[in-house]
């Protein structure tokens, strides 16, 4: 058992999340408890089928046809309004309730007009976000508008992680001390999910914390774990990168009759360190890169006497708001502006927005799709394998792109350019060995050519470059177009551009040039 207390409200069970294989156990366990003996027999499915139960003429689960015809279930109380139908929120292909009348929440008539039983407006979840968005810019200067509204969203996603597929990393770096990198901790502490924090932790200790209702770890001081002075700590970021996805347990000899021992790893983080952490890890999260403030920007100094009352009141609403939506969370399939690892980092943040309504479901797809076009630009101009491929391009095409460059004439042209990291690579600049070292892994070597003189040197060809060109670094008109917005509801204001999904013209390589 975890010795970090939870700040829950007492009662509260978290939902099974599905296991491939083993059906998905929230049908039969998110209202069992309530339902009477006469409605749970109605809707039980033979064990092991792996199929939602749910009426045996529709086969639509009953606490569902109850949210569409906005009946209670008999036996089950009262019906929550802010838990919505089971639909993939933000429109788009929809789930088998398509026919519900219901709303998803920021979805079309879901912003702003969702009324309770007494007549209130029922947003309180948009409210309840747009005060814990205040209340962490007084404390904090964050980067951008883009940069607070994702730790909003990080910290609401913490209170709903049981019910998760994925859990987010916050990776909040800066290039030096003082940037506020702390305080971002602090303010986390105060407003996550039973929280853990912790400066320079060892595996052990986090394989025996994490269980079926993690914490939420706080990391301060992770350069001092992954620095190049840290030594060898693979076995933690091996253990924070598979705990990025559920049902990614560790296995350990544990015991004194040394038994194999599965250690859950599934939990939300939030690193803290100077410079960059290590691409594993930067590439499973939210990334905020932390500047020092500049003389005019204020924040409320951060007092415990004050702030961290006010803090907790407000985790201990979200707590509340979100209880009765976790089962609602668990359904949710929200339609994302991104893809691949990036959608599956930030989908929790847009579906507590989803489940916020109002203004925070496009506000939060634009803040996705800005962070994470961002962090493509910063991936492509720090990766040393990736600034040589533009490097080379652009040396072919000073070159009027000609079939293939001698090896010799690249590493001339590639060393000339002071501002690239070429003349100082290894002891002597970059040489040929270096050079075809670099490319391996993008299947790229050098080869014989005949040139024009009639002379045969080793030379690369350009052609050889074209597919990885436009996989890793492909030029602005070749990018993809920016994937639709929710279809419901007003579509979020975007940045210009799109992120690189994939390269055009299909998978296929070309051939060696003989």
């Amino acid at each position: 058992m975890s010795p970090i207390p939870s700040n829950t409200s007492p009662g509260v069970v978290w939902p099974e999340v599905a296991v491939p294989g083993q059906g998905i156990p929230w049908r039969n366990a998110d209202q069992a408890g309530s339902r009477s003996p006469a409605t749970r027999a109605t809707d039980q499915a033979p064990e092991g089928t792996g199929q939602p139960v749910g009426d045996a003429r529709t086969g639509i689960p009953v606490e569902d046809q109850a949210e569409s015809s906005g009946q209670p279930v008999p036996g089950s109380g009262p019906r929550i309004p802010d838990a919505p139908a089971t639909l993939q929120a933000g429109g788009g292909d929809h789930g088998p309730h398509d026919s519900a009348e219901t709303a998803a929440p920021g979805s079309g008539s879901g912003t702003g007009d969702r009324t309770d039983e007494s007549g209130e407006a029922a947003d309180k979840g948009a409210v309840l976000l747009d005060e814990l968005r205040a209340a962490i810019g007084r404390y904090i200067v964050l980067p951008s508008e883009e940069a607070l509204t994702a730790v909003t969203l990080w910290v609401t996603a913490s209170h709903i992680q049981p019910a998760l597929q994925h859990a987010p990393r916050l990776a909040v770096v800066g290039p030096t001390k003082g940037c506020g990198k702390s305080r971002v901790l602090d303010v986390l502490h105060e407003t996550v999910y039973q929280p853990m924090m912790t400066v320079n932790t060892s595996p052990a200790v986090v394989f025996r914390v994490i269980g079926k209702n993690p914490p939420t770890l706080l990391v301060d001081e992770a350069d001092t774990i992954f620095g190049p002075k840290a030594g060898e700590k693979e076995d933690l970021r091996g253990l924070l990168n598979a705990g990025h996805q559920r049902n990614r347990p560790a296995w350990r000899i544990s015991g004194p009759e040394h038994k194999p021992t599965a250690f859950p790893t599934f939990a939300m983080a939030a690193l803290a360190g100077i410079g960059d952490l290590p691409d594993t890890i930067m590439d499973r999260a939210v990334v905020i890169r932390m500047q020092k403030r500049k003389p005019g920007e204020r924040i409320i100094p951060s007092r415990s006497r004050y702030s961290v009352p006010e803090l907790n009141a407000l985790r201990d609403r979200l707590t509340a708001w979100l209880g009765p939506l976790r089962g609602t969370a668990a359904r949710l399939v929200p339609r994302m502006p991104v893809e691949d690892r990036a959608a599956d980092t930030w989908e929790p943040l847009i579906i507590v927005a989803d489940l916020a309504g109002g203004h925070w479901p496009a506000q939060a797809r634009a803040a996705c799709l800005a962070m994470t076009r961002h962090e493509v630009v910063q991936d492509e101009q720090t990766t040393l394998k990736t600034r040589l491929l533009r490097d080379i391009r652009r040396i072919f095409e000073q070159e009027g792109n000609k079939e293939a460059l001698r090896t010799q004439d690249l590493l001339a042209a590639l060393i000339t350019d002071t501002e690239s990291p070429w003349p100082e690579y290894g002891t002597k600049g970059l040489n040929a060995y270096h050079l075809a070292n670099l490319l391996r892994d993008f299947d790229i070597s050098p080869a014989n050519y005949r040139f024009e003189n009639g002379k045969q040197a080793k030379a690369y060809m350009r052609n050889r470059f074209l597919d990885v060109w436009a996989r890793y670094c492909p030029e602005p008109s070749q990018e993809a177009p920016a994937p639709v917005c929710p279809a419901r509801g007003t579509p979020p204001t975007t940045p210009a551009g799109s992120l690189p999904i994939g390269p055009p013209g299909g998978t296929a390589g070309p051939k060696r040039a003989r």
